[in-house]
């Protein structure tokens, strides 16, 4: 069995692989290894129980993370498959947080993006997502399950990039121990975010990754910085060295992509045309936000959207390049380019370990 999408006709197929789960109860995920701290062992370890002993839940979190510490909550040793992630913080921090992922000693991480983006969560860590891949559950109970195979060694890292101590991260990772194909990919992620202009209205989803792969999945974080429609741009996908105005995928709006139409609105005569919201296994506009009331002017609203690329993934055999254009449609029955806050991150199996940018600054990275 090799990853959660291979069907439930594969459950009964006993192998060879065994079972493995983190947490910091288990630190290091070793058999039998779990539920041994003792009340006092360490400051992760809690007050709570300190009537019950060993085995009472003494050390469920970590806790008091200082701000640019760094958490390693996996070193793993390979060949085998992360099946599943879950965690959990308390909203609000989900940008400050940084989640890297190295595979086979890398020196640059394949994962890098902040830690409720990567949970399709990038605007205030509370929008519900039930698909395939991500999970998320009341009350922020993130949960991954795209399989993450390693052949040598996997490195998952919680950075706290805020101003503030992180109280408490709860977590729990769990893997098998098994050989891995030889044309498997690594699971790799990044994050990008800028303002579009009315010269260039255009996100850069995906760019610089040179190598054969599979692209999985699309998140986008849209804050719209003016009224009106906002979706009509399409999403490009520039496969294998087409030519800048030439991509090989090319669809019809932004919220075709997603698989909605017109606009997410059921009834065009309201007055305020309010979207309705849906998720789905494979695609979802999961979240609808308005902006904070201030008390004058517009009310300007923020989008969550998914897309799963796993009954469709698009193939790329040296290199690709994904864009989202912003473009609104404004009385006069003309295209209006829009400057708006976009960010992105793109979901993406790649031939070997290969370096994905860096983070900006935690600053550059709050939601508006």
């Amino acid at each position: 069995m090799f990853g959660p999408h291979t069907g439930l006709g594969d459950l009964c197929r006993v192998t060879d692989a065994r079972t493995r789960s983190i947490s910091a109860e288990n630190p290091d995920g070793r058999k039998s290894g779990g539920a041994q701290a003792r009340p006092g062992d360490d400051p992760w370890c809690s007050d709570a129980a300190s009537a019950l002993g060993r085995g009472w839940k003494v050390r469920p979190c970590a806790r008091d993370i200082q701000p640019g510490q760094e958490v390693v909550l996996a070193d793993v040793r390979g060949p085998g498959v992360i099946q599943h992630i879950w965690c959990t913080v308390l909203h609000g921090v989900q940008r400050e947080l940084a989640l890297e992922v190295y595979y086979d000693d890398a020196p640059e991480p394949s994962i890098c993006t902040p830690l409720g983006d990567f949970f399709a969560n990038g605007l205030n860590g509370a929008a519900l997502v039930n698909s395939q891949p991500v999970v998320v559950a009341p009350k922020g109970g993130m949960n991954a399950y795209w399989p993450m195979p390693f052949r040598e060694r996997i490195r998952i890292v919680l950075r706290n990039d805020g101003h503030k101590t992180l109280d408490w991260f709860f977590y729990q990772i769990t893997w098998a121990e098994q050989d891995v194909p030889e044309d498997a990919g690594y699971l790799h992620a990044t994050w990008r975010r800028d303002l579009t202009t009315r010269d260039r209205p255009e996100h850069v989803i995906l760019e610089g990754l040179d190598a054969a792969g599979h692209y999985v999945g699309t998140y986008l974080a849209w804050n719209q910085l003016s009224n009106g429609w906002w979706g009509e741009g399409e999403v490009k996908f520039f496969i294998d060295d087409d030519p800048d105005d030439a991509p090989t995928i090319c669809g019809t709006g932004t919220e075709d992509y997603f698989g909605g139409a017109w606009g997410f609105v059921m009834d065009h005569d309201t007055k305020e045309l309010i979207p309705e919201t849906y998720s789905t296994p494979y695609l979802g506009y999961h979240q609808f936000l308005w902006g904070k009331e201030r008390g004058v002017g517009p009310r300007v609203p923020a989008h969550g959207l998914y897309r799963w690329h796993i009954p469709d993934p698009i193939r790329f055999a040296r290199n690709l390049r994904v864009t989202v254009q912003a473009l609104g449609w404004w009385p006069g029955e003309k295209y209006q380019p829009l400057t708006d806050d976009i960010a992105s991150t793109a979901y993406l199996y790649l031939q070997g370990a290969l370096p994905v940018p860096r983070l900006p600054s935690v600053s550059e990275r709050y939601p508006r």
